[in-house]
């Protein structure tokens, strides 16, 4: 499938309480055509503390993120979904419901580590310091403080240095 014919056939619905689960919005959502596929991505999980709570654990239930994906066979039923169903509530929560975006970007498998520590990262955007006007503005500020714009000072000699 083309992703971006898949694209317009799939809702994002967000704002679902954590007692909704994928037989709940199978059956809320496909009064509006056939559905290929229900998605709601569980919340991220801490072994040491999964609900959060101190002292409780919660082994028999997966809290989700509260929001879910819908696949339909077409785009003209997931449209009646949208418009049917956006800022309607399910069980007492107001829903939002539009057509669910493609991902921005490659996800980081690296976890919470900033951008600029991947190497490929690097390799498209860094540049090096003579060529990103660094050194230039390095040597004018070191300059204007009264160092010495050459880098000298003291150095210390790498055979005295102890290991």
């Amino acid at each position: 499938m083309e992703e971006g014919t898949k694209t317009k056939k799939t809702i994002y619905i967000g704002g679902i309480g954590d007692e909704v689960d994928e037989a709940l919005i199978l059956e809320t959502f496909s009064t509006f055509g056939d559905i290929i596929e229900v998605q709601i991505p569980p919340a991220p999980t801490n072994p040491s503390n999964p609900n959060g709570k101190p002292g409780v654990a919660l082994a028999h239930h997966v809290k989700h993120r509260g929001f879910a994906f819908v696949t339909y066979s077409s785009s003209a039923d997931a449209q009646d979904a949208i418009d049917n169903m956006d800022l309607n509530e399910l069980n007492g929560r107001v829903l939002r419901v539009n057509l669910a975006r493609p991902m921005k970007g490659p996800l980081q498998p690296q976890g919470n580590r900033a951008i600029w520590e991947s190497e490929e990262w690097l390799q498209k955007y860094a540049k090096p310091l003579d060529q990103s006007g660094g050194a230039a503005l390095r040597a004018k500020t070191r300059a204007g403080s009264g160092a010495p714009s050459d880098g000298g000072g003291t150095q210390e000699d790498e055979d005295g240095m102890e290991e």
